[in-house]
């Protein structure tokens, strides 16, 4: 370096309210090369959009401290430029001068440090006994070398919670992933049945919205007592769905689903409930719910829960459902929170009855009554807490009049 010239670092700027880190993909310069003040350094991606990193002023291309496709964390010294002493003292930037004091490896930096260093810090855990470190940030960005790699394994963001990032901010990148993945080849592994693979991704699909839950006890007594007389006996699952179609048969809004600005509204009441299978849950759907008695679906809704069973559901018995109903209390549950399918807004649950006390103000005492709580889990984008609580308000009391479902 000659006398009156000046080492300017190129740092990785801040390229969006977002952003931690950004990926190399081109280096339209070589060491030596000439530069202008504002000229495209190094082209680099994010997870929103391909820019530039552009030289702070002009000066000759010094140090170029990047690889294409690796990742840097924004504040990360990518190079250096040679300028004039005058040019940097001019635009007011941090330089290093000939003959600076390099830090010496594990010395606590200068507050006058340049910038801060290419570095790849390890993860330590925060908390102990934590599988992931406390601080780790998870794969919220990832870098299209590594969503190539993914793609190429079939694999989505969702499968990465449990890697502990070493990249900015704990996210993990591509050496991360390798690791991970040599490591699963050491542990016992099954190939996934196509209905548990097709069950989560539906899943993760449903995930990727804002979702919520309101519940609340309901009196089943009368119910109980309306399904011992009856003859087919309805499943305590159909009682909800035909309450449910009643309910949205007189709003529909509910269920509607949000499509861009537009919210899509149901042409038909068809209601879904789900039935465990083999290794999954399938959906068998019952058309006009709204429009059709109880007594009229009783058989139907039998023969297609023996039908889901065998997994031999007809065709129009599936998909095309706007709500579905599970009834989580045949395994002891009392409460669940379900998770409406990705094509849903809705799924109504209903958990297992259970003698509470309630109290007659018409006695002056505590009555024994079977509840079961009912929960509406739905898409908060279509419908607020205040909507799914009026809707289920209505539900519980059209249960309490189970002859005129």
């Amino acid at each position: 370096m000659f006398p009156g010239i000046a080492r300017v670092p190129i740092i990785m700027p801040q390229l969006g309210e977002s952003i931690a880190e950004a990926t190399v993909i081109r280096l339209p310069f070589a060491v030596g090369d000439q530069v202008e003040g504002d000229a495209e350094i190094i082209e680099v991606e994010t997870n929103k959009a391909t820019m530039g990193v552009t030289a702070p002023c002009s000066g000759r291309v010094a140090e170029l401290l990047v690889e294409v496709q690796q990742s840097y964390p924004v504040g990360a010294t990518l190079g250096w430029l040679e300028v004039s002493e005058d040019e940097a003292a001019r635009l007011g930037l941090d330089i290093a001068m000939p003959g600076a004091v390099e830090p010496v490896a594990g010395s606590a930096p200068e507050s006058s440090s340049p910038a801060v260093q290419v570095a790849r810090a390890t993860v330590e855990p925060t908390v102990r006994g934590l599988p992931v470190p406390a601080h780790a940030a998870g794969a919220s960005y990832l870098s299209p070398r590594l969503k190539a790699r993914m793609n190429e394994l079939g694999m989505h963001a969702a499968d990465l919670a449990g890697i502990a990032g070493s990249g900015a901010a704990g996210r993990v990148t591509i050496e991360d992933f390798e690791k991970f993945i040599k490591k699963l080849d050491e542990h016992h592994l099954s190939q996934a049945s196509t209905m548990r693979v097709a069950v989560a991704d539906a899943m993760r699909r449903s995930w990727a919205r804002p979702l919520a839950t309101v519940g609340m006890p309901v009196a089943i007594d009368l119910l109980l007592a309306h399904r011992k007389a009856a003859n087919p006996k309805p499943g305590p699952a159909l009682y909800a769905l035909r309450a449910l179609a009643i309910a949205l048969g007189e709003n529909s809004a509910p269920a509607g689903r949000l499509i861009g600005d537009k919210i899509v509204h149901p042409k038909a009441i068809d209601v879904g409930f789900a039935v465990e299978a083999e290794d999954g849950v399938l959906v068998p759907v019952l058309r006009s719910a709204d429009k059709t008695p109880l007594a009229q679906m009783a058989e139907r809704y039998n023969e297609l829960v023996e039908l889901a069973r065998q997994r031999r559901l007809p065709a129009n018995a599936q998909g095309g459902s706007i709500a579905t109903v599970t009834n989580f209390g045949t395994f002891g549950l009392e409460w669940a929170t379900p998770i409406p399918l990705p094509e849903q807004t809705l799924v109504l649950g209903m958990g297992a009855g259970r003698v509470a006390p309630h109290w007659d103000k018409a006695k002056a005492q505590f009555l024994p009554v079977t509840e079961a709580h009912f929960t509406l889990s739905f898409d908060h984008r279509v419908l607020d807490g205040g909507g799914a609580g009026r809707l289920l308000q209505r539900i519980a009391a059209l249960l309490q009049e189970p002859e005129k479902l």
